[in-house]
């Protein structure tokens, strides 16, 4: 869906976690992995490998999102797009090393669509919790993997 202007719904956060970008890089981008850290996802299917172009249907709340993957440098950066019940969604995430192997996770989500609009205060809400939610089931998750020394699973 395309749209004019700023999306109605959007919010910008960011955390420090204490592991390395390709540990986090990793957690991000195994999708199929994400039910077992965040358990706002049911599940997800994707349809290849994690490349540009890549898409992948996923199940969180109420809705099925069918994702695309719009942009990827590796261990720095990953947008998605996509959409579920008359909501385009852009998903922004941004990696960068910071000092004693942390890295700085910045991300950014915007809701555009008639929904959007018309719930923005509700959808608002909703995108803040759901936001400050998965960065503190991503931190768990990413700190459980560094500190196990057993390194980030490879994305296939």
């Amino acid at each position: 869906m395309a749209t004019t202007g700023p999306a109605p719904v959007a919010t910008r956060r960011e955390i420090t976690v204490a592991a390395s970008p390709e540990v986090v890089w990793a957690t991000l981008t195994g999708f199929e992995r994400w039910p077992a850290w965040n358990p706002d996802v049911a599940w997800v299917r994707p349809d290849g490998p994690v490349a540009p172009g890549m898409t992948f249907r996923w199940k969180s709340g109420p809705g099925t999102i069918h994702s695309t993957i719009r942009e990827l440098d590796p261990e720095r950066h990953l947008l998605l797009v996509g959409g579920t019940m008359g909501i385009a969604a852009r998903h922004d995430w941004r990696l960068e090393p910071g000092p004693d192997g942390a890295t700085t996770v910045r991300t950014e989500e915007a809701w555009s669509g008639a929904l959007a609009r018309l719930l923005r205060g509700p959808l608002q809400a909703r995108l803040d919790h759901r936001i400050d939610e998965r960065l503190a089931h991503l931190r768990a998750e990413v700190e459980r993997v560094a500190a196990s020394g057993s390194g980030p699973l490879p994305n296939e």
